[in-house]
């Protein structure tokens, strides 16, 4: 297979390969995807020849992304993008909740977006601040 890339693209796709392992292997332990690990090694592998030496490194003979890589910044678009979807998903689970969980169609997901939407109001305005749970 043959794919040409511009200096920029390449270095953008280094970004997504990078990310997208963290998604599917950041909590898996040693159970990890190799799969993915190997294409993640080929892929920085290619950035020295590329002209970027410096965000790949070796650690027991694989190729992965350099700790310059990974402190880069990279991280902050994974934590951004992880805050996000936690309040989405937040939001959700307690509207269904609010609505004892009935299934949704067409009579009451307006209801339920207008839930979430109030919940997502909250978390913009004070995080997880209000949230207490009675024990």
């Amino acid at each position: 297979m043959e794919l040409e890339l511009t200096r920029k693209q390449f270095r953008r796709l280094l970004d997504l390969v990078y990310i997208g392992n963290w998604i599917l292997n950041s909590t898996r332990g040693e159970d990890r995807f190799k799969d993915y690990d190997e294409v993640e090694s080929l892929l920085f592998g290619r950035a020295a020849i590329e002209g970027m030496p410096t965000l790949a490194e070796l650690y027991q003979g694989d190729v992965i992304p350099s700790r310059a890589f990974a402190e880069g910044g990279i991280h902050e678009a994974i934590m951004e993008y992880e805050n996000n979807v936690f309040f989405e998903i937040l939001a959700e689970d307690l509207a269904r909740r609010d609505m004892d969980d009935v299934p949704i169609d067409e009579s009451n997901l307006e209801e339920l977006n207008r839930r979430i939407d109030a919940y997502i109001d909250e978390f913009e305005a004070h995080g997880t601040d209000n949230i207490t749970v009675d024990c």
